[in-house]
């Protein structure tokens, strides 16, 4: 994940939502998934079309100098590869654990590729290796990760039904 800028874009799609769930606040975080426009615009199709309720970043992309990180209960607005709002969600569980901690039920909420624990940790040892070489630190299985599951509360046609039901 990279962390997004708020924007009129972002501004406007979250008013919507406050508005429509009487919300009080205006208190979220923007993201686009991946490392490029069109990593965040394949992952967001897969929000979009509900395959996708969970993701993976590492600790140290987290924090003072990077992205905020997720708070079981905040709200995140998700970014196409153009910039562009395409869902708003709610964080429900974050644990911090080693790479390959992750199991089969994980792999499969995040939704990319065979849906597997093998193919997911054969993926992500790529990506995350890709920002280890570019930022000089060493990648390996045990490296601390952030697991995120997540349900999506805007726009209401993509609404988990859970989420719909707590409005």
């Amino acid at each position: 994940m990279a962390a997004g800028a708020r924007s009129a874009l972002t501004d406007e799609f979250w008013r919507r939502y406050r508005e429509a769930s009487g919300l009080g606040h205006d208190s979220y975080d923007v993201v686009a998934f991946g490392d490029g426009p069109d990593m965040a615009s394949e992952l967001a199709e897969l929000v979009v079309a509900g395959i996708k309720r969970a993701t993976a970043g590492l600790v140290r992309q987290f924090g003072s100098d990077g992205e905020p990180p997720p708070v079981v209960g905040g709200y995140v607005v998700l970014l196409d590869g153009e910039a562009r709002p395409r869902a708003i969600w709610r964080t429900t569980e974050a644990r911090v654990g080693p790479l390959n901690s992750v199991d089969e039920r994980f792999a499969r909420d995040e939704g990319e590729g065979e849906r597997t624990r093998e193919w997911w940790l054969s993926a992500h040892r790529r990506f995350f290796g890709r920002s280890a070489t570019a930022l000089g630190f060493r990648m390996h299985d045990g490296i601390e990760t952030v697991f995120e599951r997540f349900e999506i509360v805007w726009p209401p046609a993509i609404a988990d039904i859970g989420a719909r039901e707590k409005k």
